[in-house]
């Protein structure tokens, strides 16, 4: 971990030499409310950006926001999917506290989002791209602008709701003179991926994002533009731009998921192999592999373009000191490590995404070192936007801590849920799971099948060996990690049951002779 740090700091420098170049003069904050301008992607994980290590992917315009913003160095997600998270995202919320533990269930009327929790009827309010909460083509939850991209939710949309209406998306493709191709009059995710970039969802949120913009650039508001890409299907009109010769394939490509690793992971690589997601890709060849990377790459790089666009129209509109600006991603991809695709698991490259926030007048850009969840959003862009706290909410802001305090260094906690489970419920061979993530690099995930997975990242960045067993971590097992998870269970109401976690530890839950109240890091 040491490598990669220092790594990550080398490309982090452009961060405050960004301030010393004058790349973005800091202003006095305007008398004006704030701007929220919220972009984020699907599936992006956090090695695609330079200032988090890679110097070859060409994302400039995501490199200058880095520049211009207080970046997160190591940035988790609730959970590794695409629905839990969200909720997380908009809510302020674990996954096991909104019910949206799994894809595609929706987010519970009651439940307010980050629109709704502003409550200042001065803003003007919009949700552009992917929602994966449910009615997905409806505006809802206090947004008063729509924009959809996506069709493939239709047969989970509500009791009442048109199972026929189309995205805002396949309309903009009809009026454009194209033939849709799927059964119920929508464009297919594969139509669209091979679509000049002209025509493709990027360009779309980033046309309609720049109108928002310039129809309230008088009045104060709080957009949110999520891209589909780099999701798969892992293609797009820039799949050429990188070359696959050039693909650094990830530190843990070679390693292979052994006998002690959770079921779950090892099933995957039997899954992932050949023809998932395009006829001319064979993943048993590393040749396959780089030009799958390339692909993925050249999504970011489109992503990047319509960032640009965006960011180039706030400062055309003299709104660029009064935005803040947030990137982030609902989810990482394993894209490669361990011969693995997608999310989904309790890996690194899974549950780590970039982390950025631009606030002129308001932030200095620099660098935060530690781990950080997205849990704490909510609370700190409220706090960030003078809404006040809520108490309501588990996550804290991070606001003070962007100012330059030093508070003291906390773990971070990431949950898997298979299915809403009630207490007592016997757990099934489909595993949920809880993860700690510590400052000082220990990693622990309880599954509630009695599998586990312990990690030093600090000498096992790429976390190729799964040391949980091994009696010489006994000790910060049984009395540091475990402790620290049904701790934060407990405070968060959290009520899944992890089992008497067995083997040759012996048994690792707490018991009346073992209490594991506050413990110290080590």
């Amino acid at each position: 971990m040491k490598e990669s740090r220092r790594s990550f700091l080398k490309a982090a420098a452009g961060v405050a030499a960004g301030v010393a170049l004058g790349k973005r003069p800091i202003h006095a904050a305007s008398k004006r409310k704030p701007n929220l301008l919220f972009l984020w992607t699907d599936e992006q994980r956090a090695d695609t950006i330079d200032v988090y290590g890679n110097r070859k992917i060409q994302s400039p315009n995501m490199a200058r926001l880095a520049r211009e913003s207080v970046v997160f160095q190591n940035a988790y997600v609730s959970q590794p999917v695409c629905t839990p998270s969200r909720s997380t995202v908009m809510t302020g919320l674990w996954p096991h506290q909104s019910g949206c533990v799994q894809n595609n269930i929706p987010l519970p009327e009651r439940t307010p989002t980050f629109a709704e929790l502003l409550a200042d009827p001065d803003y003007r309010t919009g949700y552009f791209g992917k929602w994966h909460l449910g009615d997905e083509v409806f505006a809802q939850h206090g947004f008063e602008e729509w924009r959809s991209i996506e069709d493939i939710y239709r047969k989970h949309f509500s009791p009442g709701r048109d199972k026929n209406a189309l995205s805002d998306y396949s309309k903009w493709l009809a009026s454009l003179g194209y033939k849709p191709d799927g059964d119920a009059g929508e464009f297919t995710r594969n139509f669209a991926s091979r679509l000049p970039i002209e025509h493709s969802k990027p360009k779309y949120l980033e046309l309609q994002t720049c109108d928002f913009l310039r129809r309230h650039r008088d009045e104060p508001f709080a957009l949110y533009v999520n891209f589909l890409e780099p999701h798969m299907p892992f293609y797009g009109p820039l799949n050429d731009l990188h070359k696959p010769e050039d693909i650094d394939l990830p530190i843990n490509f070679n390693d292979p998921i052994e006998d002690n690793e959770p079921r779950q992971c090892r099933d995957r690589v039997k899954k992932y192999v050949t023809g998932l997601y395009s006829k001319d890709l064979d993943l048993t060849k590393e040749s396959d592999w780089r030009r799958l990377i390339a692909r993925y790459w050249g999504l970011v790089s489109e992503v990047d373009r319509s960032v640009g666009a965006i960011l180039a129209t706030l400062d055309e509109l003299g709104l660029a000191d009064d935005t803040i600006v947030v990137y982030t991603s609902d989810h990482g991809d394993m894209m490669g490590s361990h011969r693995l695709v997608e999310k989904s698991l309790m890996y690194q490259e899974a549950m780590r995404v970039p982390l950025m926030v631009r606030a002129p007048g308001r932030l200095d850009p620099h660098l935060v070192e530690g781990q950080f969840s997205h849990i704490d959003l909510v609370p700190t862009l409220l706090d960030l936007m003078d809404s006040g706290p809520k108490e309501s909410l588990p996550g804290k802001s991070l606001l003070g801590m962007m100012r330059g305090e030093k508070p003291a260094p906390q773990p971070v906690f990431v949950e898997w849920n298979t299915a809403t489970r009630e207490p007592g419920a016997k757990a099934s061979s489909d595993p949920s799971a809880r993860a700690i993530i510590t400052p000082d690099g220990w990693k622990l995930c309880l599954y509630d099948t009695g599998e586990a997975q312990l990690f030093n990242l600090a000498a096992d960045p790429g976390e190729t060996t799964n040391l949980f067993g091994r009696p010489e971590h006994n000790f910060v097992v049984k009395h540091h990690l475990s402790g620290l998870i049904w701790n934060w269970q407990a405070k968060v109401g959290d009520t899944l049951e992890l089992p008497q976690a067995k083997g040759p530890l012996g048994i690792i839950s707490p018991s009346a002779s073992e209490p594991v109240g506050p413990l110290i890091y080590r």
